[in-house]
């Protein structure tokens, strides 16, 4: 098994900087859901960019160079959402055309999101390095294909590879290529590639151990419905969430089933954060939220009047709220001792009455 050793702890695309130290990133994937409309796909990253994602990624292939027009049945899905029909259809009905890519991009620039996509072939590499896209994605199903990664590494540009299906050996491969080829910045996305992925099979702890194998950021590709796994998994380290968008599921478009609709963006982009800023760091100081409360522990408190050279015992003193007393720790270790002052019942008992 090929392993690498990395010491990349955080990236960047477009500037934006990623990692545990900064808030999940958070893409929206515009896959198919288009529905073979140019409107529809600039109207749906105007709301993924109103909903606070950080960008949209779309798909940029055609059917010729995604498969074979072939009726065999090697080509024919048999089973799930696309069940009967032949990959090349599928992929014929899902394309996002390659003369949309320029206008996609520049209408996304303009209202100020990032779009980038994942390619499938070298050819569309070389699209989109002419549209000087800022990041390449690597899908579940490509990261076998060595080839391909190893001709995007050579871009420099920030590559971000999902690893469903993947075993260990091959996501180390993938790793250890793009590496090799050049590629600086590069992040893995636990996923489960299935569409949709039931939710008792996330399997989210594999985050920690992809961050604890290969020393990168590391994030969540999520095809569970609602956003539940998404922002669980950034109490586990997950510093990019990608989720196929739609504007509306009932669109049935291919890849509406399984997609999220923009209030539930807008919830996970929310949420997330929240999520991320809930979890701040290993402190035991007092928080500047419990300063006004500290004072509501307990303390020993007198709770009959004592005169100078009266005996403490476990009659004239409790531990009580508040806390303006000597610490309750301390309570043995004043028994028996005397006090020099008058006392009255509610006083605290402070260090300073005692003999």
């Amino acid at each position: 098994m090929l392993m690498v050793e990395l010491e990349v702890e955080n990236m960047e695309i477009n500037g934006r900087k990623i990692g545990k130290e900064f808030p999940p990133y958070i893409v929206a994937e515009l896959s198919a859901n288009h529905n073979g409309s140019i409107e529809k796909a600039l109207s749906a990253i105007k709301a993924a960019k109103n909903c606070g994602a950080d960008a949209i990624k779309i798909q940029t292939y055609t059917a010729e160079t995604m498969t074979l027009n072939s009726n065999r049945k090697d080509f024919i899905i048999d089973s799930g959402l696309w069940k009967g029909k032949t990959l090349y259809d599928l992929y014929k009905w899902a394309e996002t055309p390659y003369e949309w890519h320029k206008k996609i991009f520049n209408y996304a620039a303009k209202i100020g999101i990032t779009c980038f996509s994942t390619p499938f072939d070298e050819s569309a590499v070389d699209l989109l390095e002419g549209l000087n896209a800022p990041a390449y994605k690597i899908a579940s199903f490509e990261i076998v294909d060595i080839p391909l990664i190893r001709y995007i590494a050579q871009t420099k540009k920030p590559m971000i590879i999902s690893t469903g299906m993947a075993n260990l050996e091959e996501i180390s491969e993938a790793v250890e290529t793009a590496m090799e080829y050049g590629c600086k910045d590069l992040a893995l996305l636990h996923c489960i590639s299935s569409y949709p992925a039931p939710l008792e099979q996330s399997n989210l702890k594999v985050i920690e151990d992809l961050r604890n194998k290969f020393n990168l950021t590391v994030g969540l590709s999520d095809h569970t419905m609602g956003v539940i796994a998404s922002v669980t998994s950034v109490a586990l380290g997950a510093s990019i969430i990608e989720k196929h968008f739609t504007l509306d599921r009932t669109d049935k478009g291919p890849d509406s089933d399984f997609s999220i609709e923009p209030n539930e963006l807008s919830d996970l982009c929310k949420l997330s954060k929240d999520a991320w800023k809930a979890l701040g760091k290993a402190d035991y100081r007092i928080k500047d939220a419990e300063l006004d409360n500290i004072k509501y522990r307990r303390s020993i408190y007198v709770v009959k009047g004592m005169s100078p050279g009266d005996v403490i015992t476990r009659e004239n003193i409790r531990r009580v709220r508040p806390g303006y007393g000597i610490m309750p720790k301390h309570f043995d270790s004043v028994i028996g001792k005397s006090v020099n002052r008058k006392i009255q019942k509610g006083q605290p008992l402070k260090w300073d009455f005692i003999v």
